[in-house]
């Protein structure tokens, strides 16, 4: 086993460790979008937003291109959108789990 490999896979998982950041992801998961286009669909104020795109372009989840004075930004490595939307089926599993537990208790 390589511990430089867990040591990477710790600090990326650390990076999407927030749910802005995870929302960012969510929202680049269909498709490039602009600084401005994120701004508005996450109700993240530009600054704020700013830090976490920086943030996760450092760890080079995501990608950015410059065209004129818009910057827009992609998913780096699809199958980064495929592993989060894997880990959402399994919390999913796990809310129907103990909801089943919960109604078979209150029967």
């Amino acid at each position: 086993m390589n511990d430089d490999l867990f040591g990477m896979h710790a600090e990326l998982c650390k990076t999407l460790a927030d749910k802005k950041r995870l929302k960012i992801l969510y929202l680049l998961g269909e498709g490039e979008k602009s600084v401005s286009e994120l701004a508005k669909q996450t109700g993240l104020r530009q600054a704020n937003l700013s830090q976490h795109l920086a943030i996760l372009r450092l760890k080079e989840v995501i990608a950015s291109r410059k065209d004129g004075t818009a910057v827009y930004y992609k998913i780096a490595f699809p199958k980064m959108v495929k592993a989060c939307n894997l880990i959402r089926e399994v919390l999913l599993e796990q809310i129907q789990s103990r909801q089943k537990m919960v109604r078979g208790v209150v029967k």
